[in-house]
């Protein structure tokens, strides 16, 4: 373990969670808008690039965050439906989180062993306002999200959409393990239950 690792998993004062928090917003309200420039370019100039991104504290740049990310989902449905919407945004999300994972891997020196893994997800899931816990049923390891500081503001869709940003990030972090929500509080369930494997190469 890397000692920048373990320092951020220890401490991270609130300029920095802010900042990396902004990196967040941005990426992937970027992510979203390239796709309204390609699916909906007549809505576009309904958004001013970044200028959502929110300048007061934690959780008003979360929920400003959340916000932005709904306007543009629901757009996507209305221009493509659903299920199209859905599948390509969590395709533009999967690649964006990925980006957001290496980004991570490299400032935090993470290796490959899953307690790394545990300890950069629970940094950049801290910068979301988000609580989980790891644990292993028979051999098969799950994160339980029990409390999501995002989940109040997200509709189910753009959970849907986002959370695929979560699973490109965890491959990010390390490509042998890849990750999958099950359940989602935005829709109905009491807690987030997302499965996390081996990838088989």
């Amino acid at each position: 373990m890397s000692f920048r690792l373990k320092l951020a998993s220890i401490w991270l004062p609130d300029f920095i969670l802010r900042r990396e928090l902004d990196n967040v917003s941005r990426k992937t309200i970027n992510g979203l808008d390239d796709l309204l420039k390609e699916y909906a370019p007549s809505k576009m100039e309904t958004f001013i690039k970044n200028h959502e991104i929110s300048k007061g504290k934690l959780g008003q740049r979360r929920s400003s965050m959340a916000m932005a990310h709904n306007k543009r989902v629901k757009i996507l449905i209305q221009e493509l439906g659903c299920e199209k919407a859905v599948k390509i945004g969590r395709k533009s999300m999967f690649e964006v989180g990925f980006k957001l994972g290496q980004e991570a891997r490299r400032k935090l020196g993470v290796g490959d062993n899953f307690n790394d893994l545990e300890l950069a997800a629970g940094i950049l899931y801290k910068i979301l306002g988000i609580e989980f816990k790891i644990e292993n049923k028979e051999g098969n390891m799950f994160m339980i999200v029990n409390r999501c500081s995002l989940s109040k503001y997200y509709s189910p869709e753009s959970c849907m959409i986002l959370s695929a940003a979560d699973e490109g990030v965890v491959y990010g972090l390390n490509k042998n393990m890849g990750m999958r929500f099950k359940e989602r509080i935005t829709e109905g369930a009491p807690e987030c239950i997302a499965c996390i494997n081996e990838v088989k190469i």
